[in-house]
């Protein structure tokens, strides 16, 4: 028998995985929509996000530098795979793509565990996030819901970035017609290279985010990318309100199956997707005629 205060549990805890899942592929569908690189490492710079933020946690003890420290690195990792690799492949076929990232994928997990191992790393969260909170008909982690209002701000952020500057009008500009921006004289490159460290930052922020909330392992960006990747279809491919949209519901659908039978959460996942692909190819949000 499932209890009221289960059900509203469960739609808090996919609430706060929606969150999560929305700010990771806002990353990934600014960087397919404006470079055309379908990147498989972005769930293992979600999981450096995590073990770099758990290096400077250990260092400082302050959960905030580790956010910061975590989110930088992963956004220089970003630029120096894009400035090192990714650039020999903007004119290349998918598949190729699809190889090489998933080939750098498998080795930052691969040195990641060389380096930290395979045991599991927790980083604690910050005092003023510790405890249950009383929602007045049941009691909630504090820090899940805490997850939830930063989450809301780093999307804001990215909102105002993409929306609200030169940069963001140029990124989306470049979405729509890339030859079109390099012909006014903008260096369509050092574009494309803002565009990747900032998509591999959203992914290292919220590995660290995240981190508290299950233990970090060198595969925990696995399920991530699979999922990541669902939002994004279901929301539409190169889409910022789409990404949030598919993030919420990807996030709601895996908690409450999970609350009935967990092994039919990814079940219902791929069903969701399979029936918005059937309705809209496109995405809920996607526009259509965009390749």
């Amino acid at each position: 028998m499932i209890s009221w205060p289960n059900l509203v549990s469960q739609l808090f805890n996919g609430l706060a995985l929606g969150a999560l899942l929305a700010l990771i592929s806002s990353g990934l569908t600014i960087i397919y929509g404006t470079l055309g690189v379908l990147n498989l490492a972005h769930g293992a710079m979600f999981m450096i996000g995590g073990y770099a933020g758990f290096v400077a946690y250990q260092y400082t003890e302050s959960f905030i530098l580790a956010v910061i420290a975590g989110s930088l690195f992963v956004m220089l990792l970003g630029v120096l795979m894009e400035r090192v690799i990714i650039r020999h492949f903007y004119h290349r076929p998918h598949e190729d793509q699809l190889l090489v990232t998933f080939g750098l994928g498998i080795c930052f997990v691969e040195l990641v565990r060389l380096i930290f191992s395979s045991q599991s790393q927790l980083v604690p969260p910050p005092a003023l996030f510790q405890g249950i909170t009383n929602l007045g008909f049941m009691f909630y982690p504090t820090y899940r819901l805490a997850v939830v209002g930063i989450v809301a701000i780093a999307l804001g952020a990215l909102f105002i970035v993409l929306y609200r500057t030169r940069l963001g009008m140029i990124v989306r500009a470049g979405i729509e017609d890339s030859v079109m921006v390099d012909s006014l004289g903008i260096n369509v490159y050092r574009v494309f290279m803002a565009v990747f460290g900032i998509g591999a930052m959203a992914a290292g922020f919220a590995g660290i985010v995240n981190a508290p909330v299950v233990s970090l392992t060198p595969g925990i960006g696995d399920d991530i990318l699979v999922q990541t990747f669902v939002v994004v279809v279901i929301g539409g491919v190169g889409s910022f309100p789409g990404a949030i949209l598919g993030g919420l519901i990807a996030g709601e659908i895996i908690s409450v199956t999970s609350m009935f039978n967990p092994g039919y959460a990814y079940v219902m996942l791929f069903a969701a997707m399979t029936l918005v692909l059937v309705v809209r190819p496109h995405g809920l949000l996607g526009v259509q005629g965009r390749e």
